[in-house]
Parts: structure tokens; C-alpha cells; sequence
């Protein structure tokens, strides 16, 4: 029998292994899901345009020769005033994720940038004091765009994919928001002294990422939670490659659609708590206290504080190349260090990602802070692009990307839209903090012992994440819930439970295989 399969043609096995895979992972069904969260990420490039303009900009708006310049203290609210109204964003983001929908909040976000970057790139015709407020006015409508854009995509792929390929999905929202930091570090690098140009040139990509929200369907958990059945039967249908019909004719796809219906609750007409009653419930507090305590020590590790002055800090550190070139390279080996992520967390987990990002973030910080004191260290070619570029690229493996990815799987369904924008809230809040002081920060201390700082936060990080932060890897949503639900003591029995299971039957299969 071992020999028929071996030498079984190689157009049978792929049609066997198709078969044996669910449908919504079948090349058909991810196709589609695929798709449809490239066309919502489009829309999310302009998070991280937003996050590295002050770095290509801030030179020319502070050269006193400028029709309109900046003081230092206009300099610090330029860099930070979006991160001040993102958490705004962020709370209309949980109003409308559930009231509206995802595919509306979209829509919503771009029509947002749209206008901020338009009004940035009007202001040139005004007065200087009438150009200045306007800048500032598109910063802050820039900042409500981007706190809408934290939690939209992540959610929206977490609930159209299955567990196998849902990582990869979510990861695409950080992927498009280091490309966009990129994106404007290479505008920035061939568009050195205009920066009208480069927000018309933003406006106009806003405008087609606003179109490629046309053609995304609604999720089926959303559309089931507000009683649209026929609607959600035709989006299920299409998610896991069928034709896009309100009959559900496939018993695995309605077996799936049916346990998704129970979930939420409307097949026996049970009514959901307030967001505010459901805080006491372990499944939702739980998460949320892990998630804002992640994204704390995310920002106290200084990781939007480097992409913000990027360009600065090189100078300051000692870097001999075009700093803006710099930046340029932190941006590519952020985006380069995100693309193997969904591989990365599936191989080696989420928790196991966490640890080496933070010792690794650790290590370059403490490093480019001893160069300040070791004459040595100075001898070492290109140590400040190598320790700040490895920063960006350890902080990519876990604390920059894992709170936004985990923010899609960690709360439960009837929750999800507002306890994710919530968090995003809380989580832009605290980098706005960070943004703001840095410069203050840095006249005080000096930036080696700011280096130090960051690199204390990050060993911090290592211990919360080995001690709190629960691994989800290849579980269902409801798994995850469940986890939740349980007290510690329990959840640790269970999993002790679960281990003991599969050593035994890894220990069965090994003894049949030497026996066979």
C-alpha cells in the first residue's frame, strides 16, 4: 500500500490533498480572501505615509528661507498632532465597525485622508497664518483617518478565513502600513523640496484606494449579527469559493455557517450585553488588559519614536550616508522583515516571536547607546545604520507587529468592533505621549540615555510577553475565546491536558512506525 502512493502520479496526489483541505482553503477560497484584504489595505498605506512625512518634510518646513516655516515648538506639533487625534479615530473606529460595518468604516477612513491631504495641499494659496492652520488642521483629520485604519482590515480578514491561513491575512495591515512609511521615505528622498507635491501625489492615491473598497463584501459574522442572513449566506459562499448565492448548498459550508450563527447568538433570538456590561466578562477584560499593557510597552520601546525621526536620529548618531537614504533603508528592511512574518508566527508562534524581537530590540539599543562611551565601538564600520536598521527589523518580528496583528484574534465576536477600537485608541494615545516627549526627552537626558531608556522598556517587554501573552497559534477564534472564559488554573490544567495527549500520541505513532 506504501508503494501505490509512492508511486501514486503527481496530478493524483495534489487532486487527493485538495480534497482533504477545507474549502476555505482551497486555491479558490484564498484567492479571494486574498484579494479582497489587498484592496482594504490599500487604503491603510496612508498609517504609515502620515507616520514618516514629518521625517522627509520637517528640514524644509524649518529652513527660515521658506515662505512658510516652523518654529521647534510648531515642529513638535506638526510630528505628533496626528497621533493626538488618533485615538479619536480610533474610538469612531469602535462605533462604526459594528454599527455600519466594516467594508463602510473603509470607506469612511479614505474619504477622511482624502480631505487632509487636499487641505495640506491647498494651503500653499493662503496667507502664512491661514497655510499654518490648515497644515495643522490636516494633520489632525490625517490622525482620525489613521485611528480608524488600526483595527478595519485585521478584523475583516479574521472573520472571512480559517485559522491556517488567517495570520498571513491579518499581517497584511502591517504590511501596508510599513510599505507606506516607505512609500513617502522614497518620495521624500527623490522629492526633496516640496512638499505640496507630495500631498497632492497622496491625495490622488487616496482617491484609488477609496475605489478599491467597491468591490469588498461585507463579512458574514457582521451581517449575521444584524439579522441579514441572505446577505451573509451569499458572503460566506463566496469567501470559501462558491458561487455568491443566498442558497448555501455545501454541507461543510453550512455546517461552518450554522456553528458561526449559534456563536452569535440570533438563531435563538438571545440578545448581547451593553460593550460596557461585557467588560466583566473574563473573555473580554482579559484580552483587552493584555493588549493595551502590549501596546504600552510597544511605544516605550521607542519603536514610532525612530520611524518618526528617522532622519534625525541617524545624523545624531553618527551615521556617515545621506540620512535620508537611511531612512529610505529602515523603511525597505521594515517591509523586507514583515513579508516572512505570516511564516514566522505559524513556525515559531506568537509568544516565541515576542521574546526574540524584545531581546533583540534590547540589544540594539544598549549597543547604540555604549557607543557614546566606548571609543572602541566607533571603530566599528556603519554601527549606527546596522544597530538602528536591526532594531527596525527585530521590532518587526514581534512588539511592532503583534499587538495590531492579535488585535483581530483575541476578542470575541460580539465585541470585536469596539474592544479593537478601543485599543487602537489607548495604543495611538501612548504613542502620541511618546512622539510629543521625545524631543524634550532628548533635550534633558541626551539621546544616549534616551537609547537606554527604550532599551530597559524592551527587556521589560520580554518578560510581560513570556509571562501573559497567550499563544493563538492555529486556533479558531472560539478556541481562543474559550481560553479566556476559563480562570488560570484551569486553562493551565487544560493545556498541561492537551500536551500529555499529543506526546502520547506522537509517542503511539513513533512505536507503530518502528513495528511497521
Amino acid at each position: 500500500m506504501k508503494e501505490q502512493n509512492k508511486n501514486e502520479p503527481n496530478e493524483f496526489q495534489s487532486m487527493r490533498t485538495n480534497a482533504e483541505k477545507p474549502l476555505g482553503e482551497q486555491k479558490c477560497a484564498v484567492r479571494r480572501q486574498e484579494l479582497m484584504v489587498i484592496l482594504g489595505n490599500v487604503g491603510i498605506l496612508s498609517f504609515g505615509i502620515a507616520l514618516g512625512l514629518p521625517t522627509v518634510t520637517l528640514r524644509q518646513f524649518t529652513d527660515p528661507k521658506e515662505a512658510i516655516h516652523l518654529t521647534i515648538q510648531q515642529d513638535s506639533w506638526f510630528a505628533s498632532l496626528n497621533l493626538l487625534s488618533s485615538p479619536m479615530g480610533g474610538l469612531l473606529c469602535a462605533l462604526l465597525l459594528d454599527r455600519f460595518g466594516r467594508k463602510r468604516t473603509l470607506y469612511s477612513l479614505n474619504v477622511l485622508a482624502i480631505t487632509a491631504w487636499m487641505l495640506m495641499a491647498l494651503s500653499i494659496q493662503f496667507s502664512t497664518e491661514t497655510a499654518y492652520l490648515m497644515i495643522m488642521m490636516s494633520r489632525f483629520v490625517i490622525g482620525l483617518s489613521n485611528g480608524m485604519s488600526g483595527a478595519p482590515v485585521g478584523v475583516y480578514a479574521a472573520e472571512i478565513s480559517m485559522p491556517k491561513i488567517r495570520g498571513r491575512l491579518i499581517l497584511g495591515t502591517s504590511i501596508a502600513v510599513a510599505s507606506g512609511i516607505t512609500l513617502i521615505y522614497l518620495l521624500g528622498f527623490f522629492i526633496r523640496h516640496d512638499w505640496q507635491l507630495i500631498a497632492l501625489i497622496c491625495s490622488g492615491y487616496q482617491i484609488v484606494s477609496l475605489l478599491c473598497v467597491i468591490p469588498m463584501p461585507e463579512t458574514p459574522s457582521w451581517l449575521i449579527s444584524k439579522g441579514r442572513i441572505a446577505e451573509a449566506k451569499a458572503s460566506m459562499n463566496y469567501f470559501r469559493g462558491l458561487e455568491k448565492s443566498a442558497l448555501i448548498t455545501n454541507t461543510e459550508v453550512e455546517v461552518e455557517f450554522n456553528i458561526l450563527k449559534n456563536s452569535i447568538q440570533l438563531d435563538v433570538g438571545g440578545q448581547n450585553p451593553s460593550f460596557f456590561r461585557s467588560l466583566k466578562l473574563p473573555e473580554v477584560y482579559k484580552p483587552l488588559l493584555i493588549l493595551i499593557t502590549f501596546l504600552a510597552f510597544q511605544q516605550a520601546t521607542g519603536v514610532l519614536v525612530i520611524i518618526v525621526y528617522a532622519v534625525q536620529i541617524s545624523t545624531e548618531a553618527g551615521v556617515t550616508i545621506d540620512p535620508v537614504l537611511c531612512a529610505v533603508l529602515i523603511g525597505v528592511t521594515r517591509v523586507l522583515s514583515i513579508l516572512p512574518m505570516g511564516i514566522i508566527l505559524e513556525k515559531l508562534g506568537r509568544r516565541r516571536s515576542g521574546i526574540i524581537s524584545a531581546i533583540g530590540m534590547c540589544c540594539c539599543m544598549f549597543l547604540l547607546a555604549a557607543q557614546s562611551w566606548c571609543e572602541w565601538l566607533n571603530k566599528v564600520p556603519l554601527l549606527p545604520v546596522i544597530t538602528l536598521v536591526g532594531f527596525i527589523m527585530l521590532s518587526t518580528l514581534g512588539l511592532y507587529t503583534l499587538p495590531f496583528f492579535m488585535i483581530s484574534e483575541l476578542f470575541p465576536q460580539q465585541v470585536r468592533g469596539p474592544a479593537s477600537g478601543i485599543t487602537v485608541a489607548v495604543g495611538l494615545f501612548l504613542s502620541f505621549v511618546c512622539i510629543k516627549t521625545y524631543p524634550f526627552m532628548k533635550e534633558a537626558i541626551g539621546n544616549k540615555y534616551c537609547f537606554v531608556v527604550y532599551g530597559v522598556m524592551a527587556f521589560l517587554a520580554t518578560i510581560f510577553v513570556y509571562l501573559f501573552l497567550p499563544e493563538t497559534r492555529g486556533r479558531t477564534l472560539l478556541e481562543i475565546e474559550e481560553d479566556f472564559r476559563r480562570k488560570w488554573y484551569e486553562n493551565h490544567v487544560y493545556q498541561c491536558q492537551k500536551k500529555y495527549t499529543k506526546f502520547l500520541l506522537n509517542k503511539q505513532t513513533s512505536h507503530y512506525a518502528s513495528n511497521t
